[in-house]
């Protein structure tokens, strides 16, 4: 039977109901969830993963703070897809967001292609940052997607085959090999985080690919020095790969890096309490920034 100490809590736990509403905005109707009373916290999610992906965050800190989540341009329930799908205007999706709700600043999160648009707006209005959370990610978006044969092998067995057999290659992209063997149940409890069956693709993932793909702020990072920041990775990430992560960590000054043993992409769902308890520690060592 699946570990369920590394499960760390199912979306959908809280106790709070949270507020939903739609911006209109460059031709797509942004939607989002504002939840929680307290200091602000915007979660950005990442590449084929809907606002719905951080319930695990929201439904422990919602109880302190105030947090921010939505869907990204072209998926979920933020359609049309209108303006050009690029990283920097998701930023500036992130930061219209900010001001429909009446937040000067916030701490932002982001994880994977969630963790470049917060680079992007961090550096484009640090001055709106609180702190910055980059949860496996990276600077340059083309790290992300380079095809070693395994991970080409991978990312087509989530394309082809049964259902079932796209589930579990999904799985393995996320989680540590010790977790496969709970593949089909893994499948089940990560569709509703996700926002969607594991089988399938939503039709903007190859165009969040490929924003992701031209975006590179490695040479900005040194900008970030007055930013506090926080660095998460895993050890078995094969998206964000521990190389990857450091090279992200060796170009931001100050950066506190946490990296987490025997995880993986899915870090976030599979340790979540230990990835609460980090940024519940950042937001309350840096309330103002």
């Amino acid at each position: 039977a699946m570990n369920r100490s590394v499960l760390e809590g199912t979306y959908g736990g809280g106790l709070q109901t949270p507020e939903a509403g739609v911006l209109e905005h460059r031709g797509c109707r942004l939607a989002y969830k504002l939840v929680g009373k307290g200091p602000p916290v915007l979660f950005i999610q990442g590449s084929g993963v809907h606002g719905s992906g951080w319930g695990p965050q929201i439904d422990a800190l919602s109880h302190r703070y105030q947090c921010l989540s939505f869907d990204n341009r072209g998926i979920g329930e933020s359609q049309p897809r209108g303006a050009a799908i690029t990283v920097e205007q998701m930023a500036e999706d992130a930061l219209v967001l900010m001001d429909t709700v009446g937040w000067s600043s916030a701490h932002v999160v982001g994880h994977s292609l969630g963790g470049l648009i917060a680079l992007h707006l961090a550096l484009s209005a640090p001055n709106r940052v609180r702190s910055l959370a980059l949860l496996c990610t990276f600077a340059r978006g083309r790290d992300a997607t380079r095809l070693s044969w395994d991970m080409f092998w991978l990312g087509l067995r989530t394309y082809v085959g049964t259902r079932q057999m796209r589930r579990r290659a999904f799985v393995q992209m996320v989680l540590p090999a010790d977790q496969l063997a709970d593949a089909d149940e893994w499948a089940s409890r990560l569709a509703p985080i996700f926002g969607h069956d594991l089988a399938d693709h939503p039709p903007v993932v190859m165009k969040q690919l490929a924003a992701m793909r031209v975006y590179d702020a490695t040479s900005q990072l040194s900008r970030l020095k007055n930013v506090p920041t926080l660095v998460v990775g895993a050890t078995h990430d094969r998206i964000a790969s521990p190389d990857v992560v450091r090279t992200l960590v060796e170009n931001i000054p100050g950066c506190r890096f946490v990296e987490f043993d025997n995880a993986a992409h899915g870090v976030t769902i599979q340790c979540a309490a230990r990835i609460n308890a980090l940024l519940d520690e950042l937001f309350t060592t840096h309330p103002d920034g």
